[in-house]
C-alpha cells in the first residue's frame, strides 16, 4: 500500500473538515446523500457518455494502482542489462535464450528475443519505440477518465446547487423543506469542487506519473539492448544507463 497516498487523502479531509469544525460548523451538515448522488452520479454518467467502454473499464481498473506502492527498480534493471551485455560479449547473443524464457515482463522479453534473433538495430528500435508509444497512449486514455471527472464534477456541483435552490424556492413557505433545499445547494457545490481538487485530478496526475516512469524504464531497456547489440563495453553501458536511474529518483 502507498502510505503517502492514503496519508495525503487523510490530511486533505482533516484539513477541510477540521477547518470547518474549528469555525463552529456542524460536521453532520456536510454529509448529504442527495447531493452526493447528484454530483458523483452525474459526473460518472457524463464520463461514461464520452468514453468508449473498453477505456472506461481500463480506467476503473487502474484505480487500484493509486494505492499500491509501485516502485520501478531502475537500479536492478540497469544491472540486468549490463549483465546481459557481459554475457553476450563473452558467449554471443544466443547465450541469452534462457533469459528470454524466464523473463516475465512482455516488453523486456520481446526486446531480448529480438536481440537473440539478430534483428537489425534500426528495426529493433522502431519496433520497441512503437510498442512504448501505443502502450503509453492506451494507459493514458484510462487515466484521462479521472481528469474528465475532475473537469465535470465542479459543474455538476453547480447543477446540484441550482436544483437545491429550485427545491428551496418551491417550498419557501415550509421552513424544513426550505432548509433541506439550501443544504443540497451548498453541499453539492462542496462535493463538486472538493471531489475534483482533492480526489479526481490528483488521481489522474498520480497515474500519469506512473505511466511516465514506466516509459522511462522501457526507454532505458531500449538503450541497453541497442548498446548490447552494438557490442559496447558493459561498463560503458552502465554509465549510459545511469542517467535513467538518476532521472527516476
Amino acid at each position: 500500500m502507498d502510505k503517502l497516498a492514503v496519508f495525503g487523502v487523510l490530511v486533505a479531509l482533516i484539513a477541510v473538515i477540521g477547518g470547518y469544525a474549528i469555525e463552529g460548523g456542524g460536521i453532520a451538515a456536510l454529509f448529504h446523500f442527495p447531493a452526493f448522488v447528484i454530483v458523483i452520479g452525474g459526473s460518472f454518467g457524463a464520463v461514461m457518455l464520452q468514453t468508449p467502454s473498453n477505456q472506461f473499464v481500463r480506467g476503473i481498473k487502474m484505480f487500484s494502482r493509486v494505492w499500491r506502492a509501485e516502485s520501478l527498480d531502475f537500479k536492478r534493471q540497469q544491472q540486468r542489462l549490463c549483465d546481459w551485455a557481459d554475457i553476450s560479449r563473452q558467449k554471443g547473443f544466443l547465450a541469452l535464450e534462457e533469459h528470454v524464457t524466464s523473463e516475465s515482463d512482455p516488453f523486456v522479453k520481446k526486446a531480448l528475443s529480438m536481440l537473440v534473433d539478430g534483428v537489425e538495430t534500426d528495426v529493433l528500435r522502431n519496433s520497441l519505440e512503437l510498442d512504448i508509444e501505443l502502450e503509453s497512449e492506451k494507459q493514458q486514455k484510462g487515466a484521462r477518465i479521472y481528469e474528465a471527472l475532475g473537469g465535470y464534477s465542479p459543474t455538476i456541483g453547480i447543477l446540484g446547487a441550482v436544483l437545491g435552490l429550485i427545491q428551496a424556492m418551491a417550498n419557501i413557505d415550509d421552513p424544513s423543506a426550505l432548509g433541506h433545499g439550501i443544504a443540497t445547494a451548498f453541499v453539492a457545490t462542496i462535493y463538486g469542487v472538493g471531489g475534483a481538487n482533492l480526489f479526481f485530478i490528483p488521481i489522474a496526475q498520480k497515474l500519469q506519473a506512473q505511466i511516465d516512469d514506466q516509459v522511462l524504464m522501457r526507454e532505458m531497456v531500449i538503450e541497453g539492448i541497442l548498446a548490447t547489440a552494438n557490442g559496447e563495453n558493459p561498463h560503458i553501458i552502465a554509465r549510459k544507463l545511469e542517467a535513467y536511474t538518476q532521472a527516476s529518483t
